[in-house]
Order: C-alpha cells, then structure tokens, then sequence
C-alpha cells in the first residue's frame, strides 16, 4: 500500500508542485576528514512509457549500417545524437558526406561516397522515473511575547513555537521531537510550544526536526537561545509586583519572527543583552536616522553642479575641486541637509529586508562618499560605499545567493550556473565591472548630475556586500581557530573586522587576528587592532569614524592602488541604464554562508558504439526534482 501511495504521490507532483526553495548551510568548524555520508532525500520511481525511434547511419556503397541511433522524439536525429551513438570515424565521415545527386534522379547511389540517415521504426519503451520529492521541514517563532525589535523584550515568560510543515499531499507531521540544552522533547503533532527556562549569556543550544506519516524525518535544525532576566523581579527579597523583564535573542535559519542582524546568524553569536549598540541598530522612526552634518565634499559636488548659488561667495564657495569653503558649505546648508538624508527610507526598507543594520549603512556611506553616489575617478570607486573591483570580487564570490540573481542580468544562465568562482577571467572581469557599474548614479543629464533611482538601488547592493565581507569574516575566524565565531569574538568585535574587511582587505584582517590568536590573546578588537601591519593602519581611524564619530572626507580604500590611479575601466559609462529590480527575497530571515567556489563536475563522456551498430538500447534513469513553495502560511 505505501509504494502504490508513493506513485500516486510522485505522479500529482510532476502535475501541481511548482516553485523554488533552497537551504544554505552556515558557518562550520573544520573537522578531521570523515566520510560525509550522502544526506537522505525522498524519492519515488515511475515507469515512463515514451516512444524509441530506430535511426540507421547508412554507407552509399553498399548499404552497411555503420551505426544505429534511438531518439525519444520525432525528426531528424540531431548532429549531437549522432555524435553520441556512432564512433568518432563514422561521425566524421556522416557530418562531412556532400549531398548524393544520383538520390534525386533515382541514379546509381552505390557511386556517392560516405554516409547518409536512414528512418528504421519506432517502438514503444519504458524507463525508471526517479522523482525527487519535497521534505518535511520545521519553522520557529514565539508565543506569549511579541518581542521589540530593537531590544527584544518581553513582559512574560515566552514560549519557543515548532511548527512543521509537510508539504505532500494526504501525509502530515505527526511528532515534532529535539532537544533544549541537551534536554529531550516531543510532541505528538505538527505543533510544540515550550515554556522557555533563563539561560546564561551565551544562551543555549537547540535542535529539533519533524517526524513525517510518510515514513520519514526532516533534517535536524539547530540554532541558539537566549533567554535573560532583568531587573530584580527574581529576587526572593524584591517587592510583589515588581515589572518582569525578559530579553530574548533566537538565532537559527528557521527563524520567522522579526528580521534578525543577518550576520548574528551566520556567526553564530548574540548582540549585548537589551539589544545592540546604537550604531549596529535600525532606528524606529525615520528621523532618527537622520544626520545633519557639514561635509565639505559633498557641498563642493552640489555647487560644481550648480545646485547651490554661490554668487556671495568671493572664491566661488570652493577651496579645491573637491572640496567646498567654508561660505559655500554655508551657501549649501539647507540643499546639503535634504540631500544626506533622502535616501534614510531605502536605507531602512533594505535593512528590514537584509538584516544589515541602517545605522551601519549610514555612517558607512557618510564614512566612504560623504553620500555622494557617483564615479570617483581618482580613487577609482563607485557609489554610496565606493565598491572596487575588488570590492566586488568579494560581493560576487562571498554572498552566492545575491551572484544567483545578478549574474543573469550580465551573462546567461548556463554560464552563470557554473558559480562565480568556476568563471573565467573574462566573465569575472565583465560581472565586476557590470557590478560597480550598477552603484554608480553618476548621470550628466541628470539633475545634480545624479540618476536617483539608481542610487536607491544601489543601496540593496551594498547591504549584500556587506552581507559578503561578514560571511568572509566568519570563515576567517573558522579557519584560524576552528570554532564558530561567536565562540572566541563579540558580536559588535566582530561587525568591527567587518568594517577592516571591507576596507582594508581580507590579508588585512587575518593577519591580524591570526597573529593575536597564535600569541595567545583573546579575539577582542583591542588585541586585533593592535596586530594589524603598518599599511593596514588606517581601517583603525576607518572603524572609529563609522562605530564612534561618522564624519570624515572621503578617502580610498589603501588596496586600491599604490602609485598612480589606473586609468578608468573600459565599461564605465556616465549614464547607464535603469537597473533591473533584483527579485525581492522570499522570506525575513538570511540563509547563506559561502564555502568557495562552487564546485563543477567533469561532462559525462559518452561511450561510442562499433562499426557494426548498437546492439543494446541504452535506458537511462532519470532525476527530476520538483520543489516547492516553501513559506509557511502563517
């Protein structure tokens, strides 16, 4: 009974399933070199009939068949079937016979030389269709608590909520069974709530996973709690009634409550109890986002672009080129207030769908551009956050799920999906410069010389580069140390190397902390810093301007180049088209961690038939994979 439910099963699939889901693995700490057992994966296997088509490959001069060819369609073999059933010599031969004139007139045909098609019969057939089907799978949330988002409080004991989720048809979960802390649990449906216990700071590992009617099990999911008191409400002597506070913090990929910082998740670490510092946070209330400093650069861009009327200022309201008097800053005051904080809502609309805090973001591109979203031909960087070439390499090689979207818009799919690391250097070179191409809003024909629209995209492009160097850190700690993260940093430490990374460089950052971790001394920013080499000095002032004081004049990333600037790349253009939207994200929560380079198999090589002709029909089995949707409905 429960193979003939399979087919049925398999067969509404290949008709109703439709949709695309993908898990990613986070960051894991190297182990000795086990075998890795293939994972498990549902499956069922069909017979298939379809209709063989018998094709010979026939010489002129005597009618030998030097080959014969069966095709599942109707037509003509193609010139890749032939290549496949026949030798190499009878396919030379075939595809470079000319046409045979004595065919037309109903001639002597034994006088053209070579090989010539010819239609045998058709047959019917079967073949075992192995269907890959969707597996059951666990989200997590909370009851009892409808947390802040900034500080995650709750005024009562919260519950962890499993929910699973079967996606086949007439089966269902039936046991949701895990462990908090070591400590077993089950329960007997698609549903488990669980009264949360305090944990320590740290908090406290979980994993769970869900018992299927089919006859299966999800993959076990893990992730942390934290779960902290405060206040004195505990206290045996403290006075009745006193208010309960409870911070909590849950870190896993199955996560559906609020958005969380996406790089907590794949380090593997918790912010501070009561919530991260301010410059690591997404404010509230879009005015608290808002800054009103006095850049010098950014005045002198809107004046050069005649934005601001100067005509009271004797030197024309500028020092240099690039940077404005001090009575054309005052000249400037109100258009430069507008214009360093219009792009605050994009900056909190992509924070809330990437994790990426807006702070950061903010002091970053004040940090970097002054928020001045143009080409700096001098420095040779683009955009909000000045990307690089090699600012990019790391955004396409580090953060694969935003190279799945990006790369189609430059090179097409069969090429994209080899994986950035897999490309040549041509194509790497091309989605590079396709990349910096897409932060740039410099536009002459615009207003202020800027395309707007392309700035506001581009923010959603440097919360991924962000999302990059974090996952980059992340495997820079792993390596060196072999732990997790937030095993041997802080949460805010490490958003700081973040900040080197995207600075100064990954040889930058792991010098650093290689050398401080060999010497013994604990993985905090102090004793990094301090280990950074000569050249790598200045990401210090870097990560102060954005973490404490974000104010500077724009600077160029030290790697960038040493002497003379090269000169601009081949694919810059002032004015570019519109981009095109990258597809908004499926769910809340952040998944992928990057290993490296995707790995590409060797092209199976077929194997030739003889002279004489095939004698046995090949019956391959096929795979076919039929995701599904995978968000829960609630």
């Amino acid at each position: 009974m429960r193979l003939g439910s399979k087919l049925i099963i398999g067969a509404l699939l290949i008709l109703l399933l439709a949709g695309l889901t993908g898990q990613a693995s986070r960051i894991v700490p190297a182990r000795a070199a086990d075998p890795t057992p293939e994972p498990y994966q549902r499956q069922v296997t069909l017979k298939v009939s379809f209709t063989f088509y018998e094709w010979w490959v026939v010489r002129w001069r005597n009618n030998e068949v030097a080959c014969q060819l069966f095709i599942e369609h109707e037509g003509l073999p193609t010139e890749g079937e032939v290549q496949y059933y026949c030798d190499r010599t009878v396919y030379n031969e075939w595809r470079t016979t000319p046409p045979c004139p004595q065919a037309m007139d109903n001639g002597d045909v034994t006088r053209c030389p070579g090989l010539y098609l010819h239609y045998n019969s058709s047959f019917p057939s079967k073949r075992d269709l192995v269907v890959k089907l969707p597996m059951p799978k666990v989200w997590l949330n909370v009851t009892d608590c409808n947390p802040d988002p900034v500080q995650n409080r709750c005024t009562t004991v919260p519950s962890l909520v499993f929910e699973g989720e079967e996606p086949l048809p007439n089966e269902m979960v039936i046991r949701i069974q895990g462990t908090i802390n070591g400590v077993p649990f089950s329960c007997p449906s698609d549903r488990c709530a669980l009264p949360l216990s305090p944990t320590g700071p740290q908090g406290t590992s979980i994993e769970f996973w869900a018992d299927s009617s089919f006859g299966d099990s999800s993959e076990r999911y893990t992730g942390l709690v934290r779960l902290v008191p405060w206040g004195d409400f505990m206290n045996p002597d403290a006075k009745a009634g006193s208010q309960q506070l409870w911070y909590l913090d849950v870190l896993s990929d199955q996560w559906r409550g609020e958005t969380l910082a996406s790089c907590a998740d794949t380090w593997q670490v918790f912010p501070a109890v009561g919530g991260p510092p301010a410059w690591l946070s997404t404010p509230l209330e879009l005015q608290d986002l808002a800054s009103t400093k006095a850049y010098y650069f950014l005045a002198a861009m809107l004046i050069r672009n005649g934005e601001i009327d100067v005509s009271m200022c004797d030197d024309g309201g500028l020092q240099s080129d690039l940077v404005a008097s001090a009575c054309g800053v005052e000249a400037a005051k109100p258009a430069m207030l507008d214009w360093q904080n219009q792009f605050d809502q994009e900056i909190i609309t992509v924070a809330g769908e990437t994790g990426i805090p807006a702070q950061l973001m903010k002091n970053l591109f004040s940090r970097e551009s002054q928020i001045w979203p143009a080409l700096y031909q001098t420095y040779k960087e683009a955009g909000l956050g000045q990307l690089t070439d090699n600012g990019a390499d790391t955004v396409l090689l580090w953060n694969p799920e935003f190279f799945a979207q990006f790369c189609p818009l430059a090179l097409d799919q069969s090429v994209c999906d080899l994986g950035f690391g897999n490309l040549g250097e041509a194509e790497q070179l091309l989605l590079r410069g396709a990349l910096v191409q897409q932060v740039n809003a410099g536009c002459p024909n615009c207003p202020a010389g800027i395309d707007l629209s392309q700035a506001n995209f581009s923010i959603r492009i440097f919360a991924e580069g962000i999302q990059a160097n974090c996952s980059q850190v992340g495997r820079i700690l792993t390596n060196i140390t072999g732990k997790y993260p937030g095993q041997v940093s802080s949460f805010e430490d490490l958003w700081k190397y973040t900040l080197v990374n995207y600075n100064a460089g990954s040889g930058c950052l792991s010098n650093a902390i290689k050398a401080a971790y060999t010497a013994g001394q604990p993985l905090i920013w102090e004793n990094v810093s301090a280990r950074l080499e000569e050249g790598c000095l200045p990401a210090i002032g870097y990560v102060d301007d954005i973490a404490l004081v974000p104010y500077a004049t724009p600077t160029p990333t030290p790697w960038v180049w040493q002497d003379t600037p090269p000169p601009l790349p081949t694919f810059y253009m002032p004015s570019g088209p519109t981009p095109t939207p990258l597809p908004a994200r499926a769910t809340p929560t952040r998944t992928p961690t990057y290993m490296g380079p995707t790995p590409t198999g060797p092209t199976p090589t077929p194997s030739a038939t003889n002279a004489g002709g095939a004698t046995n029909i090949p019956l391959p089995t096929e795979t076919i994979v039929y995701p599904i949707e995978t968000n829960p409905p609630y």
